[in-house]
């Protein structure tokens, strides 16, 4: 598809995209909220700038796969494939009932444009890898990408993937985590320390880019600088805001597992009504 280069515009298109997942959260009843709205940023650059791929063709060979390790921020998956085409937009207020094709977790042939299935916390980046193993051997040219949460550092799986991609020189696989701080019991730093990622990711031979996940220009100079990255495996270390847009969830983990109820949704929906007033006025930052 033909990628969004105005930021005014993708600013606009998250902003959105924000308003549709806790729609679809607030009518399942249950679901995760931080983790889909601190997100909402790099999903947008991902789908509407960076990343080829054609929902009218979802399995054109030369695309990008995007594979979603921390399947439970699949509000924020399931509402940009929508406002890609993917599917219908009104299709995600059934999220998470029954027969509806928008369950808690990704299933692969549910949809057209899922790439793998997820859930169990800690596999997706081997099986991004895997993927990434397999277009070098047949000698394609496109990119895995994998967004991870950073409480999946906490899993073993995780680094036997990281040993592996480094030992193949997987140039090809870049690894998006969604750095918020907060796992469903709290802070990530007093339930299981992680920091420092950088230092680590570099040790097992990775080349590390740290941003902020929310500044449009360098979530794109980020993957634009992975895609052109030769002879290691490409980590993207994202600093986001876990509620990101909605005050009363923002840094708050107690967020991370549960929908708004209806009061809380009208609040959220009118304080990102206001930031899109700020967007179009030129006065937000992103």
């Amino acid at each position: 598809m033909t990628p969004i280069q105005d930021h005014k515009a993708l600013a606009l298109k998250a902003n959105q995209i924000r308003k549709d997942i806790l729609i679809s959260l607030n009518k399942a009843g249950s679901g995760h909220s931080g983790g889909p709205l601190g997100m909402a940023d790099i999903f947008t650059c991902l789908y509407f700038n960076a990343l080829k791929h054609d929902p009218a063709k979802p399995n054109w060979e030369d695309r990008d796969r995007i594979l979603l390790s921390n399947g439970h921020i699949c509000p924020v998956l399931y509402a940009s494939m929508a406002h890609a085409g993917y599917f219908p937009v009104e299709e995600l207020t059934t999220l998470r009932q029954l027969g509806s094709r928008l369950q808690g977790h990704p299933h692969r042939t549910a949809l057209p444009g899922l790439e793998t299935t997820s859930g169990p916390l800690g596999s997706g980046l081997s099986q991004g890898a895997g993927m990434a193993l397999a277009a070098k051997m047949d000698g394609v040219n496109h990119h895995i990408v994998v967004c991870g949460s950073d409480g999946e550092q906490q899993e073993g799986n995780v680094w036997e993937a990281v040993l592996l991609a480094a030992k193949y020189k997987l140039d090809n696989l870049i690894y998006i985590i969604d750095r918020n701080f907060i796992q469903i019991d709290g802070n990530t730093e007093d339930i299981m320390p992680l920091e420092p990622i950088k230092d680590k990711y570099e040790a097992f031979n990775w080349h590390v880019i740290e941003i902020d996940g929310h500044n449009y220009s360098q979530i794109i100079d980020a993957v634009t600088e992975a895609k052109n990255y030769k002879r290691k495996p490409i980590l993207i270390n994202a600093i986001t805001v876990p509620g990101k847009g909605v005050s009363y969830m923002e840094d708050d983990y107690t967020w991370h597992g549960k929908p708004p109820s209806d009061e809380e949704l009208a609040t959220a929906l009118e304080e990102l009504e206001a930031v899109r007033t700020q967007i179009e006025e030129g006065t937000y930052e992103y």
